[in-house]
């Protein structure tokens, strides 16, 4: 091999190594990907879309397991705190291997209680503007539900389509140190390989 060819080669290693280095940066602390694969969070997520989650959202971690899982990990900087409305990613209580995504409802240290379909904080009703109800028939935990005080440190989190999601009504609150992050941006939607819904592309959500 010749000397130029060496250094092409040593080059293109380089090149390769680096961009590894970095995927496994940004795949530890800063965002992943995560596709939807049910329609508990309709309308809002549709079944295909593809998200990018923020990892640094709410607190910077050193990765917990070789597979640059930051849930459990040491917590290195505190960045933000789980609001009502967000939309998270959190490791699922009765099997974290996988992965769940809801919507924050109850922050730690409040009463949630659900009459009739509609949810109340501390006694007072919120609006809800981005639920669906697919039932008019009420059901006790599903539609009748508590009251429940969310424990410190804690989030009561439930399903955009409240009756086709599993969710803290059954399996209780996530704990902060479970939640992976919180959605970002929309970067891939299709409901089939030849049905690409360009429109959700580059949907963001705050």
């Amino acid at each position: 091999m010749t000397n130029t060819s060496m250094k092409s080669f040593r080059d293109t290693l380089e090149a390769i190594v680096v961009a590894l280095l970095l995927a496994f940066v940004i795949r530890a602390f800063v965002v992943q990907a995560f596709k939807i694969p049910s329609g508990s969070m309709l309308d809002t997520l549709q079944i295909g879309d593809h998200l990018l989650v923020s990892k640094f959202a709410y607190d910077v971690r050193l990765p917990s397991t070789i597979f640059l899982d930051t849930t459990d990990g040491k917590v290195l900087a505190q960045t933000g705190n789980p609001e009502r409305g967000d939309i998270i990613v959190f490791k699922f209580p009765e099997d974290e291997k996988k992965d769940f995504i809801k919507r924050v409802i109850g922050l730690p240290g409040e009463t949630i209680e659900l009459r009739d379909k509609v949810v109340y904080i501390n006694g007072t009703a919120i609006d809800e503007p981005y639920t669906i109800h697919s039932k008019y028939t009420t059901k006790p935990i599903r539609d009748n539900y508590g009251p429940f005080t969310v424990p410190d440190g804690q989030f009561f989190v439930m399903g955009d389509n409240r009756e086709g999601s599993y969710d803290s009504r059954w399996w209780g609150p996530v704990k902060r140190e479970k939640i992976v992050g919180k959605a970002l941006v929309i970067y891939w939607s299709w409901a089939s390989i030849t049905d690409v819904r360009f429109n959700r592309i580059g949907t963001l959500f705050h």
